[in-house]
């Protein structure tokens, strides 16, 4: 071997005896002729392929090994020198009754005439093998991608929103009017209202609907591990730390949507970091130093007047004026009861759907549902109607039922009107319910007396009293 310089670099140049030395050493048979098609050279890897050994061909033209059609057949020599360009084909190896792949590659002089053919050949069965596997690969990741736009929509809520008051159909008009943009939204209201199914909704009505939506309940995690938890961190960061480090939810949600469920409860030293990052679109992990570029839309939701934290010093003013850009109020379900009948239709029917049952609430029930407080607004309702076709055989639902139901303390929760009340209150709302219940319970008024021991008028004086105002009539 000689040695030369090619712009100051010293390089080693090969002679006759490497070429061979590599060409035996390469993966691929290789199969080498003149510009005659003359044989020169075969490799192991051509021998170990095809069973054919250097002395059956080495001097021999290929046409004549094709005229015999005892070795092989479909060489793509003759095609290279008459096409003077790469050819692809495959070709029989008879003596060991298989197919390979073979490329032959023109290699010109100076002249531009052919001085050699180089054909490569390679098993088809490690090509089926290679393909396989990359199907595998393909198949593997078609169903991760699936399986991943499954869990995306899982993520997003398959639930739909049921309403029919003023307050409601506000708040959807609101929804799909800045859903299209990126600004951030701020969705207050009480517990049970259903601040995660609006971010849902505003979610599904966006440009970035079918990209990652991250939902972080702030109050949920601890708040030593909330940091790490939306801002990632490094290798070594801290005792603990995963050897590879770990992306933030932040990260997770980049290019998507992030919501940050019960935000007030987020510690003051956490609010300041995460100001920064919703002011630079930016972010650097704990144990970090090069920033990560976010691309992202935050939602906020919170059962806490921030405001009002704000000025007490729980919740940083700034941060509650970057995230209350547009603020979407939910009114507790006690203020909007119109939407009650139309939620207890919707759930009575999915949960009967659910549990294979045909069940429905009487109206005395239904008034009973409408008068209740519901300090756990429509999460409560929900629940509570679930328990109630889980546990009766169905059809129609009676307002003892529904009382059980609502007062598994035997009458001192929020249904009870006479909390606080005088002897003749408490005792006028005991007979009222000691009343309807037998009303509904007989089907008739005049049953009724007679289980109640009572002249079937003064049943109807005071039935009738009750019901005035009602919008219904059980009897």
């Amino acid at each position: 071997m000689a040695e030369k310089q090619v712009k100051g670099i010293q390089l080693t140049e090969l002679d006759s005896s490497d070429y061979r030395r590599i060409c035996e050493n390469l993966y691929d048979g290789i199969h080498i002729t003149d510009g005659t098609g003359t044989i020169l050279f075969i490799n192991e890897a051509y021998t170990r392929t095809t069973g054919i050994k250097p002395e059956e061909l080495i001097g021999r033209k290929v046409a004549d090994i094709e005229a015999e059609g005892i070795l092989y057949t479909g060489s793509v020599t003759g095609r290279v020198l008459e096409q003077q360009a790469r050819v692809n084909s495959v070709a029989t190896i008879h003596r060991l009754d298989k197919e390979v792949l073979v490329t032959g590659t023109p290699v010109f002089d100076n002249d531009g005439n052919i001085r050699l053919v180089v054909t490569n050949t390679r098993d088809f069965p490690e090509l089926k093998q290679m393909e396989q596997q990359l199907l595998a690969l393909t198949q593997e990741r078609q169903k991760a991608v699936e399986e991943l736009a499954f869990l995306r929509q899982q993520q997003a809520g398959g639930k739909e929103m049921y309403y029919q008051s003023e307050a409601m159909r506000q708040v959807v008009e609101l929804i799909h009017t800045v859903a299209p943009t990126d600004v951030t939204v701020l969705i207050t209201g009480e517990s049970g209202t259903g601040k995660e199914l609006i971010a849902n909704e505003i979610y599904q009505a966006s440009s970035r609907r079918g990209r990652p939506f991250i939902k972080v309940n702030c109050a949920a995690i601890p708040a030593e591990l909330l940091e790490s938890e939306l801002f990632g961190y490094e290798e070594g960061a801290f005792t603990g730390a995963r050897r590879t480090g770990k992306a933030g939810m932040f990260e997770l949600a980049n290019t998507g949507v992030i919501l940050l469920d019960e935000i007030g409860d987020m510690p003051l030293p956490l609010q300041a970091k995460l100001l920064r990052v919703l002011q630079s679109r930016e972010l650097t992990r704990i144990g970090g130093s090069k920033p990560v570029k976010l691309d992202l839309r935050v939602i906020a939701a919170t059962n806490l007047d921030l405001q009002a934290e704000a000025h007490a010093g729980r919740f940083r003013e700034d941060l509650y004026y970057r995230l209350n850009v547009v603020p979407i109020e939910l009114k507790p379900l006690r203020e909007r009861r119109e939407d009650i009948p139309y939620l207890v239709e919707r759930f009575c029917r999915d949960f009967s759907k659910k549990y294979d049952k045909v069940t429905t609430i009487s109206p005395a029930g239904m008034e009973l549902l409408r008068e209740y407080s519901w300090p756990g607004n429509i999460r409560e309702l929900e629940n509570l109607l679930e328990r109630i076709v889980v546990t009766n055989s169905g059809g129609i639902i009676p307002r003892g039922v529904v009382y059980a139901a609502l007062n598994p303390d035997g009458g001192r929760g929020h249904l009870d009107p006479s909390a606080g009340g005088t002897l003749r209150q408490r005792v006028a709302a005991f007979e009222r319910e000691i009343i309807l219940q037998a009303v509904e319970r007989e089907g008739s008024l005049r049953k009724a007396a007679k289980a109640l021991g009572t002249d079937h008028s003064t049943l109807v004086k005071k039935y009738r009293r009750l019901q005035e105002g009602a919008a219904e009539d059980p009897a």
